[in-house]
């Protein structure tokens, strides 16, 4: 896995040379909190740790435009979707849908899950092997599907 912080910084000075302004203030807002974790935790993130900063700033901006168009507030919407956009293209390809469905399918069969109740000991079977690949509100209704 390539350093996310040295695509971060060659997108910054790329988005600086082209006058892109957004994109210029998302990659710049990104390796802000990079470095925000760096400071909180002592250490130097490795690829790993970085991606997951990444995924969790992209979260964020989908939970903004859930918000925002649940109040009617388009113009926010489309401002964070943009800048959501900018963010994936910094994060590992995502799984879809069905690729998702056939890794819950085989963990199902692999811990023995038939129930809803036992969800908790499949999703700490699943996470492990999706992390970074799917979003975990994806996951969490691919397998509420499979567990009916």
């Amino acid at each position: 896995m390539t350093d996310p912080k040295e695509q971060l910084q060659a997108a910054l000075k790329g988005a600086m040379i082209n006058k892109d302004v957004v994109r210029r203030d998302v990659i710049r807002g990104l390796l802000s909190a990079v470095k925000q974790v760096e400071i909180d935790s002592q250490k130097t993130l490795n690829a790993e740790d970085t991606v997951a900063v990444l995924q969790k700033e992209a979260k964020k901006r989908r939970e903004s435009i859930d918000e925002a168009l649940k109040v009617g507030r388009n113009e926010i919407a489309d401002h964070e979707k943009v800048e959501l956009a900018i963010i994936e293209g910094f994060l590992p390809a995502q799984l879809s849908r069905e690729q998702v469905a056939s890794i819950v399918q085989e963990t199902i069969a692999q811990t023995g899950v038939t129930s809803a109740k036992e969800i908790g000991k499949l999703m700490g079977a699943l996470m492990p092997k999706v992390k970074g690949q799917a979003d975990g509100r994806l996951v969490n209704e691919v397998v509420r599907e499979l567990l009916k």
